[in-house]
C-alpha cells in the first residue's frame, strides 16, 4: 500500500506548496483511492509532481463537509470521469466558523455540484468490498477537539453547534493489515478508535489523519496521548493536529506517531 500526501498545511519540499487542507493519494492492490480533495485546486498541481494521475483514480472518499477537505472536488470531476464519490448524506448542509465577535464564515461545500450521479451518499456504514468500508455515526465525548465549539451547522434559520455527523471515515483491509483513515477526527479520535474496536474487536495496525487538536490544552493532549500510546498503533497524523499537539504527542507517544506533511510518501 502506497500513501502520497498530495495536500497538507506544510510542505517537506521547495517544489510542492501547501495550504490549510488535506487530501492523500493511496493505491492499494484493488484501488487507486483520493481521500478529500483538499482546498482547492492545489492537490491537483502536487500530484502531477508527484507522479499521481488523477485520472486513474477510481474512488474518492470525502471525510466531511468542510471546504478544506471537499474544496477541490469540483476540479477533480473535471479531469476524472470515472471515480464515484462517497460522502456522508450530510455531508452538502451548512457549514459555518464562527470566533467571538467576528462573522459566521461559510466552510461548507459547493451545492453547485449538486445533483450528481456519482456521488455515493453513505448512512452509518458501507462496506464498499472486501478492501474497503467507510463508518460514521461515532458517539461519545471522551476527549472531544474542545476547537469544535467553533464550527457551526445552519438549522432552519438557526446555528447550532456541529454535531458532526457527517464526518466519516475509511477502513482498508489489505494483506492482513488494517488502516484508519482520518480527515479532522471531529468526533475525537479516542471515540473513533473505541468505536471501530467496537464494531471490529481489534484496534486498526496504522492510523493517518487529523486529530483537530490545533489549539488544545497540553493536558488534554496528553491523555490523548496516553490513549494512543496504549493501542500499540503507528499514528502518522497531519493538518487540524498542528505541529505544537504532534510535538506533545510524540513525547507521550514516541516514535509510533509521525508528521505526515505534504510531499510525504508511506509505504505500509
Amino acid at each position: 500500500m502506497i500513501i502520497k500526501a498530495l495536500v497538507e498545511n506544510i510542505s517537506n519540499t521547495e517544489d510542492l506548496d501547501s495550504e490549510h487542507g488535506l487530501s492523500l493519494y493511496i493505491e492499494t492492490k484493488n484501488h487507486k483511492i483520493l481521500f478529500d480533495t483538499g482546498a482547492s485546486a492545489l492537490f491537483v498541481e502536487n500530484a502531477a509532481k508527484m507522479n499521481v494521475n488523477l485520472s486513474d483514480v477510481d474512488l474518492v472518499a470525502i471525510s466531511h463537509g468542510h471546504y478544506d477537505h471537499g474544496g477541490g472536488l469540483k476540479t477533480f470531476l473535471s479531469i476524472n470521469n470515472r471515480a464515484k464519490v462517497y460522502l456522508q448524506q450530510r455531508a452538502f448542509e451548512k457549514h459555518y466558523s464562527y470566533i467571538l465577535n467576528e462573522k459566521k464564515t461559510d466552510i461548507g461545500l459547493d451545492e453547485t455540484l449538486l445533483p450528481n450521479e456519482r456521488f455515493v451518499f453513505i448512512r452509518e456504514h458501507f462496506l464498499i468490498d472486501e478492501e474497503l468500508e467507510l463508518f460514521s455515526n461515532v458517539l461519545g465525548d471522551r476527549l472531544k477537539p474542545s476547537g469544535n465549539r467553533y464550527l457551526l451547522i445552519k438549522a432552519g434559520e438557526s446555528f447550532i453547534i456541529d454535531d458532526f455527523a457527517h464526518e466519516q471515515n475509511l477502513i482498508i483491509n489489505e494483506d492482513g493489515k488494517k488502516l484508519l483513515v482520518t480527515g479532522c477526527a471531529h468526533n475525537g479520535i479516542v471515540n473513533i478508535l473505541e468505536h471501530f474496536l467496537k464494531e471490529k474487536s481489534f484496534i486498526p495496525d496504522y492510523v493517518i489523519g487529523g486529530f483537530h487538536l490545533q489549539n488544545e490544552e497540553p493536558g488534554v493532549v496528553a491523555e490523548i496521548g496516553k490513549y494512543l500510546r496504549e493501542t500499540k498503533s503507528k499514528y502518522y497524523t497531519c493538518h487540524c493536529t498542528g505541529i505544537k499537539s504532534y510535538k506533545k504527542l510524540r513525547t507521550v507517544i514516541g516514535e509510533n506517531i509521525e508528521y505526515l506533511s505534504t510531499g510525504s510518501q508511506l509505504i505500509i
